[in-house]
């Protein structure tokens, strides 16, 4: 019979996942930079500028920062931009030397991960598994943890032990998520691997693996979750987004050292290489369902006013698979007055991507929820043009709707800021475009430029926001466990998005004459460590 936890457990359980997905992250950035020996130069210089170490390994400065900002943020050098902001000075602390020592550690699960492309849990191919099944044996016979508690390296190795342990769990996890595995049938009852599997006999040593972290009991040939295993089994796609970036740690050693452009395209509709979208998706639509709430009560409330102060409709720039905006779609139409009077006063929708894949996507799930909406494409770059093409399809402007993002505005192309003075906002986070080190002061500035282009189009019905922000580095380092920003930033940072802390990314909104309604705002957790803000942004002049 299944338990409850208590708080307690689950508090060690979500730092465990936490660091899991440090782990999937760590693995490859880390030893990609122990193969090229960025530690022994850090150790041997002791002090060094980003700039500098960059021309001595010959490196990408971009991607070298992002991978190095990861580095401090597991606490293992620390990390200080300058005051301007164009600078980055790298120190090596108390920890740094036992870290390196142990980097050679992460080979064998590295193997693993490069081996892993086409693994699938339904279809082992044996090359794959045979990798994987190494890495097991490895970690349960204790070889990558020697030290005894009382040492002062002990502390790290446990740390590095957990970043493998999230290397090796992590894709399974979400692959298993992804094809059923955590069904309700298999997660209430007791199961054999032949159930699920069509080679039973392989797939049995995967739930093993398992059960030796406790996720599972076993009972001759039968298998069944225990209270932890259903802890990770229904966060399976916490860990979806981190996973679909594994195309782009394969080969992070060539971006960091290498051919920077590796990922690019200048094909707007080129299938992209460096995530699985699919699974990407998978993963966001599980993260980010706690987020749409709090927005749920902003559209009700716009939707409850008086007819001729309400929004004619709704613009989702960066619509996905549609499944947000039929989602609002719902709400206007069960939960609010707007909802009763659709004939009369019919909702205008608008689902907008840069993918067109994802517009083929969104455009099949409306039509099978029965919903009309325009489906076009669009670049959030590109406020005018989608202007023209709402006004050539419904005949409204932009202004006339509500417009609504979901995690896009981080993920802007980038452009060079057309005013040449850049105001610093002492942003700590590490940002690149095609592996050229973009100075922090740029970033923020092309932020404003880049919502100055949209205030024309927002100062009717505002605009609804959710963002991913980064945390600096020292907070991250001394809590270790209990946020996911490690992840971000190392995916976001090799993708060549931008995110900034969320102290900062409300003083650029101020600077611009936006601001969030503070009835709306909300932010994730609620603490220092916050990394995911909502907003209802509306202008101030």
């Amino acid at each position: 019979m299944i338990g409850q936890l208590s708080k307690e457990l689950k508090q060690q359980y979500r730092q465990r996942l936490f660091r899991h997905l440090d782990g999937i992250v760590c693995v490859p950035v880390f030893y990609a930079l122990y193969k090229r020996s960025v530690f022994d130069h850090l150790l041997k210089e002791s002090t060094i500028e980003i700039s500098t170490l960059s021309k001595n390994l010959n490196a990408n400065e971009g991607y070298l920062n992002v991978a190095l900002r990861m580095l401090a943020s597991q606490g293992w050098i620390d990390y200080k931009v300058d005051e301007s902001g164009d600078s980055v000075q790298l120190n090596v602390n108390d920890q740094s030397a036992m870290a390196f020592g142990l980097m050679s550690n992460y080979q064998e699960v590295m193997d693993w991960i490069n081996g892993s492309a086409g693994f699938h849990p339904k279809h082992l191919d044996h090359e794959a598994y045979d990798l994987l099944l190494r890495s097991f044996n490895k970690f349960r016979s204790g070889q990558f943890s020697k030290t005894a508690a009382q040492d002062p390296s002990y502390l790290i190795e446990q740390q590095i032990c957990s970043h493998i342990e999230g290397a090796l769990v992590g894709p399974i996890v979400v692959l298993l998520g992804m094809d059923g595995m955590f069904h309700k049938y298999f997660m209430e009852a007791s199961f054999r691997a032949d159930e699920f599997h069509e080679d039973p006999e392989q797939f049995t040593r995967i739930l093993d693996f398992l059960t030796y972290l406790g996720w599972f009991d076993k009972r001759g040939q039968h298998y069944q979750f225990t209270d932890k295993g259903l802890f990770f089994a229904r966060r399976s796609s916490a860990y979806g987004v981190t996973v679909s970036y594994l195309p782009t740690f394969r080969r992070v050693e060539e971006l960091l050292f290498g051919n920077a452009l590796l990922f690019k395209s200048e094909v707007p509709a080129a299938q992209e290489m460096h995530v699985d979208r699919e699974m990407n998706v998978w993963g966001s639509g599980g993260a980010h369902s706690a987020y749409f709430k709090k927005i749920d009560e902003i559209v009700i409330e716009l939707f409850n006013r008086p007819i001729d102060q309400q929004p004619k409709g709704i613009l989702d720039l960066g619509c996905g698979n549609g499944a947000f905006l039929i989602h609002l779609f719902e709400v206007i139409e069960q939960r609010t007055k707007r909802g009763r009077l659709l004939e009369e006063h019919p909702l205008f929708l608008v689902g907008v991507d840069y993918n067109q894949a994802a517009l083929k996507v969104t455009r099949a799930n409306l039509v099978k929820a029965d919903i009309w909406a325009k489906v076009i494409w669009g670049d959030i770059a590109g406020p005018a043009q989608l202007e023209e093409d709402v006004q050539s399809s419904y005949g409204i402007g932009l202004e006339d709707l509500l417009n609504v993002r979901t995690f896009l505005d981080h993920n802007r192309p980038w452009s060079e800021p057309i005013e040449k003075q850049h105001k610093p906002y002492g942003s700590s986070g590490a940002f690149a475009s095609a592996g050229k080190r973009l100075p922090n002061p740029a970033v923020t500035q092309n932020l404003k430029e880049h919502f100055l282009a949209w205030k024309p189009y927002i100062k009717r019905f505002g605009l609804i926001l959710i963002e991913l922000h980064t945390v600096p580095t020292e907070v991250v380092a001394q809590h270790l466990g209990r946020t996911a920003v490690t992840a971000y930033d190392a995916t976001h940072g090799f993708s060549d998005q931008y995110i900034l802390e969320l102290p900062v990314f409300l003083k650029v909104l101020e600077d611009v004459g936006l601001k969030g309604n503070p009835k709306h705002f909300s932010k994730y957790p609620n603490n220092d460590l916050a990394t995911v803000s909502v907003n209802y942004i509306q202008t101030t002049d």
